[in-house]
């Protein structure tokens, strides 16, 4: 498929070797931080999470956290009581039956309290090596202007999406898309006219974004 070929070899220029921006450095940091980076930024949630890991090493010491001090300590990202509560019932799920470990199975993960098949896919395919196309508010706004999808149901963006992309590239292409989306194609104010990727959207407003004067490198947090 000729779009798909231009998509990739355009991302793959544009985000080549792209982390994801949210900091941890094992399955449960970044388990923990993508339940807190819901309806949040990455920056947000990189600011609380230091001391957070600090504190909290291990499934076991989340497990047996206070609930009203782990909410304050989680506040700036936002709905803090759900968070903190699925935080603390999914770690102790860990701790019973997991032996403080994270799983490795897209089925376990989902079991989990407070993680969706969005925050198992995350884990999947940067902790364990797992193809797993993740499916954000970015992934899917980037989807639809493209035409790779014409639902709004994530699951099944997600399927349409894994008909599409190569089974290796799926991890990969699915964090570039997010970035395409946080950084060029924005939910305000997209820079359509700097877009590698404008000829082969599909998105009917694409035409009335004016051009702001910038470079697009300038506009892409490296």
């Amino acid at each position: 498929m000729k779009k798909v070929k231009i998509l990739l070899e355009y991302l793959e220029k544009q985000f080549k070797r792209r982390s994801i921006e949210i900091h941890y450095s094992n399955p449960l940091e970044l388990l923990v931080a993508t339940i807190l980076s819901a309806q949040c930024t990455d920056q947000r949630v990189n600011q609380v999470t230091p001391t957070l890991f600090k504190k909290y090493p291990a499934a076991q010491d989340y497990a047996k956290a206070d609930l009203h001090t782990l909410e304050q300590e989680i506040r700036p990202t936002g709905f803090y009581r759900a968070k903190a509560r699925n935080i603390i019932r999914c770690c102790q799920q860990l701790a019973e039956k997991y032996h403080g470990q994270v799983p490795e199975t897209l089925a376990e993960l989902v079991a989990l309290p407070g993680v969706w098949r969005k925050t198992a896919n995350v884990i999947l395919g940067n902790c364990y090596g797992r193809p797993a196309i993740v499916v954000d508010t970015h992934v899917k706004r980037v989807s639809q202007r493209l035409g790779l999808t014409r639902s709004e149901d994530p699951d099944v963006i997600e399927q349409d999406l894994a008909m599409i992309l190569p089974q290796e590239r799926w991890t990969e292409a699915s964090h570039q898309l997010l970035l395409h989306g946080r950084y060029v194609c924005k939910a305000k104010r997209p820079l359509c006219s700097q877009c590698g990727l404008y000829n082969i959207c599909t998105w009917k407003d694409k035409s009335k974004i004016r051009f702001d004067g910038k470079n697009l490198s300038s506009h892409i947090k490296r």
